[in-house]
């Protein structure tokens, strides 16, 4: 698109950035998470899928905050911070990176705990008979039955953080090139009456959000007729 000014491809260099790593350690972090849940029969595990699910019911402004002091000089995020010689990951883009994988952590899990559990034990029976250890199990038979959940995680880990708003204004402010994404440019445009880049924008995220909502219809269908 031409016309649009460099804080615009700024804003979304650093979305896209912020997504793909994201999402990245998202589908690292949540897939031991999920496949726990799925198959542990601990009396406690639906005490920890509440935990993770807690941001979908949290305000942002309330998860932004208790991150913001856990990011914060005397939080534990000021302490990793003194490891390069920083005082706080706040207001940083390894902040935004940190409040991302919180905030949109139950969108990569569920996804992937559903699998899992519509895999059901069978799979897993018949690869122990054919003497599989449970790791080699796990990636030659679980994670490919799972393939459509991994999917679909991907996809709404990468457009949820592509769309936060409240978390990332909480805990990275608006700093160009470092911490204003997409969701807080808009923002910034709307309160300094710069009606065009704002417009600009916005028509981009519900453009993307059409297809996010096309990607998972077309994956939920996909899902269907490998079940039949």
């Amino acid at each position: 698109m031409q016309g649009l000014s460099p804080e615009i491809w700024t804003a979304v260099r650093l979305t896209i950035e912020l997504a793909t790593l994201t999402t990245a350690i998202l589908l690292v972090v949540g897939t031991p998470v999920a496949w726990w849940l799925a198959r542990s029969h601990a009396w406690w595990k639906e005490g920890v899928a509440a935990i993770v699910a807690l941001p979908l019911v949290l305000p942002p402004t309330v998860l932004g905050f208790y991150l913001l002091v856990a990011l914060g000089p005397s939080g534990p995020g000021g302490v990793l911070a003194g490891l390069w010689g920083a005082r706080t990951l706040a207001f940083t883009f390894e902040g935004l990176v940190i409040g991302s994988v919180v905030y949109s952590l139950p969108f990569v899990v569920q996804p992937i705990r559903n699998a899992f559990e519509a895999m059901g034990d069978r799979p897993l029976e018949v690869a122990a008979t054919l003497r599989a250890s449970p790791m080699r199990a796990f990636w030659t038979v679980a994670v490919p039955l799972a393939r459509p959940g991994f999917l679909t995680g991907a996809v709404l880990g990468f457009a949820h953080t592509v769309g936060e708003f409240g978390v990332v204004l909480m805990i990275g402010g608006n700093i160009p090139g470092e911490t204003k994404v997409l969701s807080v440019a808009i923002y910034d445009f709307v309160e300094s009456l710069r009606w065009r880049e704002a417009n600009i924008l916005a028509a981009g995220m519900v453009v993307f959000a059409f297809a996010v909502i096309l990607a998972m219809t077309l994956i939920e269908k996909r899902m269907r007729r490998a079940g039949q």
